[in-house]
């Protein structure tokens, strides 16, 4: 027995009624043409192949394909704790997401997806105004203004409240999304070429901006909804902007501002090491003069500023993997309060990058260890959420999540690439 939804604009006469043997003919149809897209594109072989394989799919289901824009996540309000308030409405695009996405999606040999996707951003964020900050987030069609309300009469799973349609998230202050957005360029140079010649001085004015921006204060990779603070993750993004920009400054015709961008990397390089490393944590932290731990901070080898075997990084990968886990060893983002009421569970997203980490710094047994403990909470299906309960196996969170998948497929890279090399 096969049951199908149909769905149409108030304006649109009703679609015709698919009898049983319709329904079984269209459905066999969309098996085979996930089966031949596989086929294609999918040609990973290497440690966890299944659920790297799984997880392109995934990316390629939650991706638009009139426009290139992959959400976040295909729900909406979906809580970190059951009955709690931390529920957020994730069917949007992320800038923040973009260069580890575009990695992942190389990875799962996704190309086309690949191009799509920054063809999407690089139009998307050139809408913008000069001297404007770049916007955080789009709809699928680009659109900008997400406006969060609450559905006050739907009241939620297991009473989580409230049911929310829209993102506030999206008039935010995050200049981190420079260096996700310069770093995405990056990865795709051979699309520069093609670019408008107005598309490729944007991408140079965001990197002026990242230059000229990245000593003030913001709401940071994880949308904290309270008081703008210098984390030390937007400070390492708008250092990756201004690096990646000096890579492109040819593609970009931007050779003239290479200098200016080279004395914004080194003021912002020695910032973060004077600033960004706390004595009394042995680690880099989550914001300046703070001592409280962020997983993001793993991220300063990942994207390239530091080698995973500085000690001063290694010190970091060891912080965050003795004080930011639990007690099956799965990396909460942060335990510092964020403005909001509750609690939230440990991230998956977070955990692989722990594994990553590791993978970097040659230590894949480890590497893999970390790994599995995250893996192990897919589903029979191989589908991930973005947070696991601090009291037991619930998924808990938007689902599927990107990001998880994001991380599971990076981390799977890393730790093979790692062993690929000899590394222990």
């Amino acid at each position: 027995m096969h049951f199908v939804l149909h769905h149409r604009h108030s304006w649109q006469d009703r679609p015709p009624l698919w009898d049983q043997p319709e329904a079984a003919r269209r459905l066999e149809d969309t098996l085979e043409g996930w089966r031949s897209w596989s086929d294609l594109h999918q040609g990973y072989h290497g440690p966890w192949q299944d659920l790297v394989n799984a997880s392109g799919r995934f990316l390629q289901a939650l991706t638009y394909y009139p426009t290139g824009a992959m959400i976040a996540a295909a729900t909406t309000s979906l809580p970190e704790v059951a009955g709690g308030t931390r529920n957020w409405d994730y069917r949007y695009t992320w800038i923040r997401d973009a260069s580890m996405t575009l990695q992942a999606l190389w990875v799962a040999a996704c190309p086309d997806e690949a191009g799509k996707f920054f063809q999407f951003l690089a139009a998307a964020v050139a809408t913008q105004q000069d001297g404007e900050d770049l916007q955080i987030m789009y709809g699928i069609g680009g659109e900008r203004d997400l406006s969060e309300r609450e559905l006050a009469h739907l009241p939620g799973w297991r009473s989580s409240r409230p049911v929310r349609v829209g993102n506030g998230a999206w008039q935010q202050r995050q200049l981190d999304i420079y260096g996700e957005l310069l770093d995405s360029a990056a990865r795709l140079p051979e699309l520069l070429a093609g670019l408008e010649p107005e598309t490729k001085r944007f991408l140079a004015d965001a990197a002026d901006r990242a230059a000229a921006r990245w000593q003030a204060p913001d709401h940071g990779i994880w949308e904290v909804r309270g008081e703008p603070r210098h984390f030390l993750h937007s400070k390492l993004m708008c250092w990756v902007a201004v690096d990646r920009a000096i890579r492109l400054a040819e593609a970009l015709d931007a050779q003239d501002r290479v200098r200016d961008w080279e004395q914004a990397r080194e003021e912002i390089a020695a910032t973060i090491r004077g600033q960004g490393w706390s004595d009394a944590a042995n680690a880099y932290t989550q914001a300046f003069g703070s001592a409280e731990l962020d997983a993001s901070s793993l991220l300063l080898c990942i994207v390239g500023f530091l080698p995973a075997d500085d000690p001063r990084m290694l010190a970091t990968i060891d912080a965050v993997d003795r004080h930011l886990t639990d007690d099956r060893g799965l990396v909460y983002r942060y335990r510092a309060a964020d403005g909001l009421p509750g609690e939230e569970g440990t991230f998956l997203l977070c955990t692989f990058w722990l594994a990553q980490a590791l993978a970097l710094a040659g230590q894949t047994k480890r590497a893999r260890t970390v790994f599995d403990r995250a893996a192990g909470f897919a589903t029979d299906l191989g589908l991930l959420a973005e947070e696991v309960s601090a009291d037991g196996r619930e998924l808990l969170g938007n689902f599927p999540q990107a990001f998880s998948h994001i991380g599971l497929v990076n981390a799977a890279w890393a730790i093979a690439s790692a062993e690929q090399n000899g590394q222990d």
